[in-house]
């Protein structure tokens, strides 16, 4: 019998050695840390901020004068109601176009009255 004895043999490791790696001509690659990201994006919210702020800052005036609308002011006694004020006021019956009117005149919130309160009417 024959023996045969088989030797393994292990090529030497040799140990990696870090390549330069070749720096594109042109751009050399920006890296950004978070602290530089934050800023980018802190920037950009800035000028989306201020771009927003110039358009709308422009006038929404229109060019016709204005003329003062006629009204005549009415003190609220006990008991009145913005509804009976309006009715009374109503030239054409619709009381309550009139209430709305009144409300807008006001910058009333609600319809409630309290005696002794001045109001803003629309002169009929």
């Amino acid at each position: 019998m024959s023996t045969m004895s088989h030797s393994l043999v292990r090529p030497a490791v040799r140990p990696a050695v870090a390549q330069p790696r070749a720096v594109r001509s042109g751009a050399a690659g920006v890296r950004l840390t978070r602290r530089g990201r934050a800023v980018v994006l802190l920037a950009a919210v800035v000028v989306m901020l201020a771009v927003v702020v110039f358009w709308s800052a422009g006038s929404v005036a229109s060019p016709e004068s204005g003329a003062a609308e006629a009204t005549t002011v009415v003190t609220v006694g006990t008991g009145q109601t913005l509804w009976g004020i309006a009715a009374d006021l109503a030239a054409d019956g619709d009381v309550r176009s009139t209430m709305r009117e009144i409300e807008r005149l006001n910058a009333l919130e609600s319809s409630m009255l309290v005696a002794g309160q001045r109001l803003r009417v629309p002169q009929g």
